[in-house]
C-alpha cells in the first residue's frame, strides 16, 4: 500500500465566477469581516509587505509545506493559473524564509493576484519594485529546504483561518478576508450595502457634521441595557 498522506497534489480546482470574485474589488476586508459575523478574517499577524497599497483579490491555491521546505511552493507555482492567490500553510514557522524574490517575479509573472504565507520570506526589498502583493507572518534571511513532501490544493490553515482551494481572498493595508466560494454571491451583496451606507456616513460627516442625536440615542440604549452606572 502506497502512503500518499502528506505527498499529494490535486490538480483541478473549482473557482467561483471571475463576475463574482470582481465585485468584491474596492471593498474594505474590514466590511467583508463584518458581514461574516467577524469569524472569518485572517489573524493581525499576517501582514502585508512592501510598498504596494492595491487591493489583493483572487482565488486560493493552497500548499501545505512542512517546516522551512518550499519544494511544493515552488511545484505549485507552475500549477496556479493567472487569477489565482498562492496560500501557503508554513505552520507559522518563521525560522526559515518559504519565498523570496525569485519566486516573487516568477509568481509575478505568472500574473498571479497575491501570495499569503503563514510563515516566513525574505528579500523584503524587492517588494518595493514588484506589482505583486505580499502577506507574511515573518521576515528572515535563513533560506529554505527543498526536500519535500508537501501537498497542493489541500485545506489548509492560514492566519488562524481555514482556507479550502477555490476560497476568494480579499487583502488590504488591515489584513486579509477568507470568503467561502459557495456564499460569495450573498456576502458580496452584504458587503457592497455595508460599504455604501459606511461611505454615505462619511460624506454627512465631512459635509454636514456629526450625526450627535441619533449616535447619542443609539449608545445611551446600549448601556441602559447593560444597567451601567453614571456618576
Amino acid at each position: 500500500m502506497i502512503n500518499d498522506i502528506g505527498n499529494r497534489i490535486f490538480t483541478k480546482v473549482s473557482r467561483p465566477s471571475k463576475d463574482i470574485t470582481e465585485r468584491f474589488r474596492g471593498i474594505p476586508s474590514s466590511n467583508i469581516g463584518d458581514m461574516m459575523n467577524r469569524l472569518y478574517c485572517m489573524r493581525e499577524y499576517i501582514r502585508r509587505i512592501g510598498n504596494k497599497t492595491d487591493c489583493m483579490l483572487g482565488t486560493a491555491f493552497t500548499v501545505k509545506v512542512p517546516d522551512g521546505d518550499n519544494a511544493f511552493i515552488h511545484k505549485a507555482l507552475d500549477l496556479a493559473e493567472p487569477g489565482d492567490i498562492l496560500v501557503v500553510d508554513g505552520n507559522g514557522c518563521i525560522t526559515r524564509s518559504l519565498m523570496g524574490e525569485v519566486m516573487f517575479t516568477y509568481a509575478q509573472n505568472k500574473g498571479l493576484a497575491g501570495i499569503v504565507v503563514d510563515g516566513a520570506i525574505r528579500d523584503m526589498d524587492s517588494l518595493k519594485k514588484l506589482d505583486i502583493p505580499v502577506y507574511a507572518a515573518g521576515i528572515t534571511p535563513q533560506g529554505p529546504y527543498k526536500n519535500g513532501p508537501g501537498e497542493i490544493n489541500v485545506p489548509v490553515a492560514c492566519g488562524g483561518q481555514v482556507v479550502m482551494p477555490g476560497d476568494i481572498l480579499v487583502g488590504d493595508a488591515d489584513g486579509v478576508c477568507v470568503i467561502r466560494a459557495a456564499e460569495a454571491e450573498k456576502v458580496v451583496c452584504m458587503a457592497e450595502e455595508k460599504f455604501q451606507g459606511e461611505e454615505a456616513l462619511l460624506k454627512r460627516y465631512h459635509t454636514i457634521g456629526n450625526d450627535t442625536a441619533e449616535h447619542d440615542e443609539k449608545f445611551t440604549k446600549i448601556t441602559e441595557a447593560l444597567g451601567t452606572t453614571y456618576y
